[in-house]
């Protein structure tokens, strides 16, 4: 039987009955497709193994408070991303203030992270999205509304990921910050699958309020 891993902080026997300061800085992060059906430890036959505990590892290093979880089963990405606002209300309502919140997701990851976005309907949230839009987006998931601080990162060899310029066009919410990353890794769609500072080292500015990047 698979055990869901939960990393970061724990859940106790009540939402976020765990202690949480204010001052704290959330990191939610949000796995690719792949380890939906596959085992931690398992190779993706072009890409090899999703390096997850590695990729949570640095964003604890860089002082974040990690929340996430190994999901099961090709979960429904809308009715996930419910759950995440359910738990990102839980931090607003003790005080945690929006912008101490950034919600990152890669590939699949990062379609839930949309929905996470657009179902919070917060402009002053931080959302990362990687390797998660094609332009046939546009017509294929209409109801995506993107609100918030947004970055977008996509590699160019990657067929699954192009800019998001025409959603955040399509967005009625107000996007304070939108910055876009285009990656030159030659990794396709694997670069998602590792630690690379190329996509952490951003990521990190991010959630930190630097959305200038520099």
């Amino acid at each position: 039987m698979k055990i869901k891993l939960l990393i970061g902080i724990l859940f106790c026997s009540t939402l976020f009955a765990c202690e949480t300061k204010n001052d704290d800085q959330f990191i939610f992060f949000l796995h690719n497709r792949f380890l939906e059906t596959h085992d931690l430890n398992d190779s993706h036959p072009e890409f090899g193994r999703t390096e997850y505990k590695e990729i949570i590892a640095e964003f604890e290093k860089s002082g974040f408070k990690v929340i996430s979880e190994k999901r099961d089963g090709n979960v429904n990405a809308r009715a996930y991303a419910i759950g995440i606002v359910n738990q990102i209300d839980s931090l607003l309502e003790k005080g945690v203030k929006p912008r101490k919140i950034t919600v990152v997701g890669t590939s699949k990851g990062g379609y839930i992270s949309q929905y996470v976005s657009t179902l919070a309907h917060n402009p002053d949230l931080n959302f990362v999205f990687i390797a998660s839009f094609r332009n046939s987006d546009i017509t294929n998931i209409s109801e995506i509304n993107y609100c918030g601080n947004i970055l977008t990162i996509y590699e160019k060899s990657d067929p699954f990921g192009v800019s998001a310029l025409e959603r955040k066009k399509t967005s009625s919410c107000e996007i304070k910050h939108f910055k876009e990353i285009e990656l030159n890794t030659g990794m396709g769609h694997g670069f998602l699958f590792k630690p690379l500072k190329e996509w952490i080292n951003p990521t990190v500015k991010w959630a930190n309020g630097n959305y200038n990047l520099e």
